[in-house]
């Protein structure tokens, strides 16, 4: 494959695995890169009986949240969570349910694949690169799949806060976003690594054509 294409292939696949990598830790291990989280004042508590919670986050693997006095403490940490939030006089609670995280464990798939593409990205056989285009787009389609998934999230646990009416604004975290800019990255480095292989198959072809063609004045030699 062509260096101009090979090198920059290479870097965005290897960008979009750290990013993917990072991703996929998050929380209770990387309490900055939560998926969504809310901020409820100090009217919310948790299925533990903690009270006068501040903000609730939620990662890949495990939801925590923060009392008032700034300490994080994670609830159960594992494949397709669940967790409840109820207001401070605890007359209303709202589940967030394993059916709404379980999908969350795409994310770690995704950085296989796109670790599989980068290992394969470096061979210099057509064939090899080929394969290692196609499991680019293959891990963005997962991580497209993850990026939905984290929507729906979002979208289920700021609807479920807002029914407890405690003033929680819900955002999306720092997790949410990277999985965004991994799916970009991971098209841009299946397009080139696609391009790349494409511009050495016609690099090729011209130099079989010049070398296997005779020049005009050869047609006047005797033989």
């Amino acid at each position: 494959m062509s260096r101009a294409f090979c090198i920059p292939g290479i870097v965005i696949l290897f960008i979009a695995l750290v990013l993917s990598f990072l991703t996929s830790i998050s929380l209770p291990f990387l309490p900055a890169l939560d998926i969504t989280r809310a901020h409820v004042g100090t009217k919310g508590s948790v299925q533990d009986g903690a009270a006068g919670i501040t903000e609730i986050r939620l990662g890949v693997w495990a939801p925590c949240y923060y009392d008032t006095n700034g300490a994080r403490t994670c609830l159960k940490t594992g494949h397709g969570y669940s967790f409840q939030v109820s207001n401070q006089d605890k007359t209303k609670t709202v589940t967030v349910g394993s059916s709404w995280t379980r999908g969350l464990a795409v994310h770690p798939v995704a950085t296989a694949v796109t670790a599989l593409a980068l290992a394969f990205s470096f061979s210099t056989h057509i064939t090899v690169t080929l394969i290692a285009s196609l499991l680019s787009f293959l891990a963005a389609l997962i991580t497209l799949i993850a990026f939905a998934i984290d929507i729906a999230l979002f979208a289920f646990l700021k609807h479920q806060l807002n029914n407890l009416e405690i003033g929680a604004k819900t955002l999306t975290g720092p997790g949410f976003w990277l999985t965004f800019v991994t799916f970009i990255l991971l098209l841009i480095a299946g397009c080139t690594v696609c391009f790349g292989r494409r511009r050495d198959r016609l690099s090729g072809a011209t130099t079989s054509y010049s070398t296997s063609k005779r020049p005009f004045w050869s047609r006047f030699r005797r033989n």
